[in-house]
């Protein structure tokens, strides 16, 4: 019980703490933004759900998979910093382009290992994609 908690708390806990701290630099709703951009409070429940998910998986795998884990866990959370505080949006939806190659690698390795851990993911692949859509938008409109 002890590691679940801790793998749904890792994510999660850093996500809040990306969030607290690009909190101060966040301009969604002064930005243009692309067809079917949600309202901005839809973020945060949606990473929430996510995350824990994602803990839930790695929760589910084996120590060989810890790396392609913590890589995609990270260049996720720089994703925000990147496109929020520094306001690189070309270079934010091309690092988004690497989290999903990322993720894609993580899914087919889950898989292997926990088919409902590898599946849990689609999810979060999916919602990667839109936030390419969104992310490449805002580019293009601003």
């Amino acid at each position: 019980m002890k590691k679940l908690i801790k793998n749904i708390l890792i994510p999660t806990f850093l996500g809040g703490l990306v969030g607290i701290i690009i909190n101060p630099f966040m301009n969604y709703q002064n930005i243009t933004k692309p067809p079917l951009s949600p309202p901005g409070i839809i973020f945060p429940v949606v990473w929430t759900i996510l995350y824990i998910i994602m803990g839930y998986s790695f929760y589910k795998q084996n120590e060989q998979n810890k790396t392609i884990y913590y890589t995609q866990l990270i260049v996720n959370l720089l994703w925000s910093i990147f496109f929020f505080i520094f306001k690189w949006y070309l270079f934010s939806s091309l690092w988004i382009i690497l989290l999903i190659i990322l993720v894609i690698i993580m899914i087919k390795n889950f898989y292997q290992e926990n088919k409902i851990s590898g599946l849990l993911n689609i999810p979060y692949l999916i919602w990667l994609f839109f936030a390419l859509h969104l992310s490449f938008g805002v580019y293009f409109l601003n």
